[in-house]
């Protein structure tokens, strides 16, 4: 990555935006999200909706960084509630998860970008997106999403690297995947387990892990943290127990292997994680 690179990139998605003149933003406020939204806003001011997608899948804390950075940023912002979890298709929580929550959210995206006089839904997926298991963009893209990061050839890294240069706070963000991610295919998902997983990662998150994983197995937490914070783990194992403990679960574990974003589509035939 040069920086003639995400110059250019910069500029293309700058363009891009322009040409459409109106856009709703899909907006979790993780760093691909934000920085979408943060550039829809420099180039379109009130014609770029950004639009935060509330359900039980969302960590409270998420929403509250969202409401913060509208606030910051002047984004013309606006929370809507999504009811995946009313869903059994998704409840089911099978390979195709990701899918019905999509569809949830295009389900209220789309009256809004109706609304704006036909705006485009845009969703902060980049590059390296394209090659995991994402059944969601496909949803999503079926019903007119675009995808302008990745039109403009941005990967993670650019995102970031973009976001610095233009001092935007979430340029280092750890990625925050949704809530029901946790949750192994198979096991259904519901509105308890999203809470238990919830408030045991804002435990930890207190306790100064900012980038972890709780992957819920019945009574079983298995904690993923980087490996470079294994050992701080360790160290606070006292703390970390009770943290966990205190959100429900009789067993916490730690997995040695390390925070890998996505591992739970390895269950899945044909896919890698991430």
């Amino acid at each position: 990555m040069s920086a003639d690179e995400v110059d250019a990139a910069l500029a293309a998605l700058r363009a891009d935006l322009r040409a459409r003149g109106s856009v709703v933003v899909a907006f979790s406020g993780g760093a691909d999200s934000a920085f979408l939204a943060r550039v829809a806003h420099d180039e379109l001011g009130a014609a770029a909706r950004a639009i935060t997608a509330v359900s039980p899948s969302l960590a409270p804390e998420e929403l509250d960084d969202c409401r913060r950075l509208a606030g910051e940023w002047g984004l013309a912002w606006e929370p809507v509630a999504t009811v995946e979890l009313d869903d059994p298709r998704y409840q089911a929580n099978a390979g195709d998860r990701c899918r019905w929550c999509k569809e949830a959210l295009m389900d209220v995206l789309g009256p809004v970008a109706d609304a704006s006089g036909g705006a485009t839904v845009v969703l902060g997926v980049n590059v390296d997106d394209l090659g995991d298991h994402r059944p969601g963009q496909e949803a999503a893209s079926a019903r007119g999403a675009t995808f302008p990061l990745v039109d403009a050839g941005f990967t993670k890294a650019m995102v970031r690297e973009a976001s610095r240069r233009l001092g935007l706070r979430t340029w280092d963000k750890p990625a925050a995947a949704c809530l029901a991610s946790r949750v192994p295919y198979g096991t259904p998902v519901t509105l308890s387990i999203l809470d238990r997983v919830g408030r045991a990662e804002a435990a930890l998150h207190r306790l100064g892990f900012t980038e972890v994983r709780v992957r819920h197995y019945e009574g079983t937490a298995r904690v993923e943290v980087p490996l470079d914070r294994l050992a701080a783990v360790v160290a606070a194992r006292e703390a970390v127990v009770t943290a966990v403990r205190g959100a429900g679960y009789d067993r916490v574990t730690l997995d040695l292997d390390g925070l890998r974003s996505g591992n739970l589509n390895a269950d899945l035939p044909s896919t890698t994680p991430t």
